[in-house]
């Protein structure tokens, strides 16, 4: 496995490192008060001015749509080589929209290009690849155990030319920008079909009648405006049948593909957030004294530091060598891997951004800097694309079965 820069992707780096240095870093705080503005105003609920200003400069450079491997709409990259790209973008939560790169529209984006039809990529991939629309991902739902898709009860029932849909979903990330104008649901077509075929995925427009928006769910106190997580009824919402995805029973297939490279992506996202942790612990410690020495200088804060170079660059390795099997023996033979990171690179990034947070006192915990808004971000993503628990149920299985006796059973 070499991981080493090609010439193309040292290039890209140097361009995206000078954009976060003249245009991400200088308009963070910016950000987050335009935000606060808007909701002093009654609604926080509006496009960042700070993002749209900043994405014809992306454009400009040459950064858009950075994520599509193989494919003439992006940059053509191969997962290896966009993990290092990923990792500068995801040192600042809300820069992957500046690029175009951002979740969930970014697996939205590779589900249009796997698996719809041209009709359903001009109507919807194309304008989500020109920045144009948003869009949302609804699996969740509130009512049942998430963590096993098979038990979702969202009902997509067939009606002549037509599909109705019926059901209740939530944490539908993106959902709560007024731009975001697609939906794509999982739901169950015919639940008498053995368990992984009683699926499936349909495309919703998120002004179809019938759709209403309950309420945006908070994550430790951060609503997340304007992209937003939220709880969305459907209540007899009728699309065209041309509207499914694949077919009837392919949602868990579809699934599947979709979790793949939107896992590895966030973990690549989650060492750039670690990083900017580590980079902002190491400034801070040096520039404060207490009980007569930098903080520095204390043994439990270089231990601290010692050990979260460690955990990251452990995370780093293991990302790319997932990134590197997806490249060249796919997706399903690499998924213990993409199980493995998804389990390390949360834990590691909350665990660098809690003792970053430790040693910029309580500090830390305000909005003077980074840092609470990271934890609560990287907190989510133990849960976001499966709990920790069933990924570490998925390796364990992969491991036993290893050692399992031909006979047994």
């Amino acid at each position: 496995m070499n991981f080493s820069y090609s010439p193309k992707v040292d290039a890209l780096r140097s361009r995206l490192s000078a954009f976060f240095d003249e245009h991400i870093f200088p308009n963070e705080q910016r950000y987050l008060e335009e935000i606060e503005i808007a909701r002093r105003n009654g609604d926080a609920w509006q496009p960042s001015q700070v993002i749209e200003r900043l994405k014809p400069l992306a454009q400009q450079a040459g950064l858009w749509n950075l994520f599509l491997p193989d494919s003439g709409r992006g940059a053509g990259l191969t997962n290896v080589e966009y993990a290092p790209l990923c990792e500068i973008m995801g040192q600042v939560p809300w820069a992957p929209e500046v690029f175009n790169c951002n979740a969930p529209d970014t697996g939205n984006m590779e589900t249009l290009e796997r698996y719809a039809t041209d009709a359903q990529k001009a109507q919807w991939l194309e304008p989500l690849l020109r920045g144009e629309i948003r869009s949302a991902f609804l699996m969740t739902e509130p009512d049942v155990a998430s963590s096993d898709a098979t038990n979702v009860q969202c009902r997509i029932r067939r009606e002549g030319d037509d599909y109705v849909v019926n059901g209740r979903k939530w944490w539908s990330t993106g959902a709560g920008d007024p731009r975001c104008a697609l939906y794509i649901v999982m739901g169950k077509t015919d639940p008498d079909a053995p368990k992984h075929a009683q699926q499936s995925m349909i495309l919703i427009p998120a002004d179809a009648k019938g759709v209403s928006r309950v309420r945006p769910l908070s994550v430790f106190g951060y609503d997340d405006a304007p992209h937003g997580h939220m709880e969305i009824v459907l209540d007899d919402v009728r699309v065209p049948a041309s509207n499914l995805l694949l077919g009837e029973g392919r949602g868990f297939e579809i699934a599947q593909g979709r979790l793949g490279p939107g896992r590895i992506h966030h973990c690549m996202r989650l060492i750039g957030l670690a990083e900017r942790a580590l980079a902002l612990m190491c400034q801070r410690t040096l520039s404060r004294v207490a009980f007569g020495k930098p903080i520095a200088a204390q043994g439990v804060t270089r231990e601290r530091i010692g050990e979260a170079r460690c955990l990251i660059e452990q995370a780093r390795l293991l990302t790319l060598k997932a990134a590197y099997m997806m490249d060249t023996v796919g997706n399903k033979a690499a998924r213990a891997e993409i199980a493995m990171i998804k389990v390390v690179a949360p834990n590691m990034a909350c665990q660098v951004i809690d003792w970053a947070i430790q040693a910029h006192g309580a500090a830390g915990l305000s909005g003077d800097f980074p840092l609470a808004y990271a934890y609560a971000s990287a907190r989510t993503l133990r849960f976001a694309d499966g709990p920790d628990e069933v990924h570490r149920n998925a390796i364990a299985k992969l491991e036993l079965a290893k050692y399992a006796s031909p006979n047994a059973g």
